[in-house]
């Protein structure tokens, strides 16, 4: 079985098929609907052959559905079809769940995604507990509008590097993991990590959408990494 990977970002939409070795990827931003990202996916792997479709979903997601629209994208993604929008069997998870999916190397591990928004996963013995941590109170605002992209840009390096440091306690303190995962797109900004804390990496995006799937070309695609 072949499988296509489809990263949906709040700036840009990554696609990996099974046996590629290099992602493609066009722009996605707030005007970007379900539907509007299906084709944007068909055009990018056009000559690319898959069987079956994971999707990493930069919104909430429950039962393998969106259960809330995208902050950063269009609305219009929850009851959307996107089994028959592509005509392929279609996994849909929670895209800072398949990330931190692909860098799972075991225990209890925290995932943080930077980037234009806060994904957080949080995993337990191989179990994946998406959750939307980014959106609790802090300071003045949430979690995720002091280390999201946009405060990065309001605020600059240092007061971000320090924000996202202080976040990482907490949420270190609250939930004590053995490790916790530094990923998304800013997480390349910070100078030094945060005690307790390991650089990700966005192609780990892919190995989780692999992940989802137990066939051959899934486990062949993830060698080396233990789920």
């Amino acid at each position: 079985m072949k499988i296509l990977v489809v990263d949906v970002g709040g700036t840009n939409l990554k696609v990996l098929a099974s046996g590629q070795t290099e992602p493609r990827r066009t722009p996605s931003g707030p005007k970007m609907t379900a539907a509007q990202m299906v084709r944007a996916v068909r055009k990018l792997a056009a000559d690319w052959d898959y069987d079956a479709v994971s999707i990493g979903y930069p919104g909430p997601v429950r039962d393998g559905a969106p259960s809330g629209e995208p902050p950063n994208l269009a609305p219009g993604w929850i009851g959307f079809d996107f089994a028959k929008a592509f005509g392929k069997p279609v996994k849909l998870i929670n895209d800072a769940a398949m990330q931190a999916l692909g860098g799972y190397q075991g225990g209890k591990m925290l995932f943080l995604g930077l980037g234009t928004g806060l994904g957080t996963t949080l995993i337990v013995d191989g179990v994946v507990v998406p959750m939307e941590l980014g959106h609790l109170p802090y300071r003045d605002a949430t979690f995720e509008q002091h280390v999201g992209g946009n405060a990065l840009q309001r605020d600059g390096r240092r007061k971000w590097r320090r924000r996202v440091a202080d976040v990482v306690k907490r949420l270190q303190a609250a939930l004590l993991p053995d490790e916790v995962v530094l990923g998304g797109g800013n997480a390349k900004l910070l100078l030094t990590l945060p005690p307790g804390c390991r650089l990700g990496s966005n192609r780990n995006a892919f190995v989780g959408g692999f992940r989802l799937w137990p066939a051959p070309a899934a486990r062949k695609a993830t060698k080396g990494h233990r789920a």
